[in-house]
């Protein structure tokens, strides 16, 4: 008896003991955060805008009914004279504790990227909700009007945003990859650059009239940075160009004449490729050689002459050979001539062979 007694204080002892989660936070209490935008203003103030999602909109597995018609998020926007400051105004229009853990876009305005970006990482870096693996990408006009914009296939603007940069279809950069590039004495950096434009219709089902074009984000090259500051852009072509010097095009299509028909085209499916730079220094002249090897099949073909003969693939090979020279020069001499910046990576290919020089 006396044995059970005890057994049972020493029970109810453990379970006062044990304690729940004292900093749990219930989904009623916080704002969660998808898209993050920073602008600079006409009377120089850093604008923060945040895209929230609105929970109703994603609860349950239907379509139907009031939660369809309910708008995913809400976009709020707050100013100060640094980030941080901006946020706490933020608070203030918020009804709840705002929390950056989901946040999937880092969205910079043009104004702000000029004028400078460290004053807006270092918020980023050193707080400890943010994820490091945000997508980087600078607006071509102001980060808010992104952030305001529609998807007709996601959700919120910016999982669309998000979905485009996991498909590699441009130069995407994370928050921890553009600190690495701002760090490094190799390499100017380089992030994805956005714009706001119309895609597509929706079909009214029922009417003749279809509804008006809704304006999304799109990917449109990349934005080139000296140091910290915004100076430039490269447009779809010339990012192609940088993604095969810097060996990272091994996505996409190379589109290019048939041989014995130059007026039909060959579209040819990238499978794979590689590229290595090779510095050459005699100690007053540097030369660096880059090698892209390319492999990829041909998926679409106008013309109707017999491409799997042995001369025609090599003639198709000499075409897709010409086509990455082509890019990768226009590349190298809008960065070299116009920007005055190394954004490939050469400084650190150097470096790697000639550390003393």
């Amino acid at each position: 008896m006396v044995k059970k007694i005890a057994v049972l204080l020493l029970l109810i002892l453990l379970t006062g003991l044990t304690g729940g989660c004292w900093s749990r936070k219930e989904i009623t209490e916080i704002a969660i955060v998808l898209g993050t935008g920073v602008d600079w203003t006409a009377d120089g103030r850093i604008r923060l805008t945040v895209q929230i999602a609105r929970p109703g909109a994603f609860y349950g597995g239907g379509e139907a009914g009031s939660r369809a018609r309910e708008p995913a998020s809400w976009v709020v926007s707050a100013e100060g004279k640094t980030v941080e400051e901006a946020e706490r105004y933020l608070a203030m229009k918020v009804p709840r504790e705002i929390y950056w853990g989901h946040s999937i876009i880092l969205i910079l305005g043009e104004e702000m990227a000029k004028k400078g970006t460290r004053m807006v990482t270092n918020f980023f870096q050193r707080n400890g909700q943010p994820r490091e693996n945000m997508w980087v990408m600078v607006a071509k006009g102001e980060a808010k009007d992104l952030l305001e914009t529609y998807s007709n296939l996601e959700k919120t603007s910016a999982q669309a945003a998000g979905f485009l940069h996991r498909m590699r279809t441009g130069k995407s950069v994370q928050v921890r990859e553009f600190a690495e590039m701002l760090a490094s004495k190799g390499v100017q950096p380089v992030v994805t650059a956005v714009e706001e434009k119309e895609a597509g219709i929706t079909p009214e089902q029922g009417q003749d009239k279809k509804s008006p074009a809704h304006k999304q984000v799109e990917i449109s090259g990349v934005a080139v940075f000296k140091e910290d500051r915004l100076i430039g852009w490269l447009d779809a072509y010339e990012t192609r160009g940088l993604l095969w010097l810097k060996g990272e095009a091994v996505k996409g299509v190379i589109t290019v004449p048939s041989p014995g028909e130059p007026d039909k085209e060959v579209s040819i499916q990238i499978r794979r490729g590689s590229t290595k730079v090779r510095p050459e220094y005699d100690g007053k002249h540097l030369r660096l050689d880059v090698l892209v090897r390319v492999e990829g099949d041909m998926v679409e073909q106008q013309s109707l002459e017999d491409l799997a003969k042995p001369e025609k693939i090599k003639a198709l090979e000499s075409e897709m050979a010409e086509e990455v020279k082509k890019r990768a020069a226009a590349a190298l001499e809008k960065a070299q001539w116009e920007y005055g910046v190394d954004i490939f990576g050469f400084g650190d290919a150097f470096h790697r062979k000639y550390k003393k020089e």
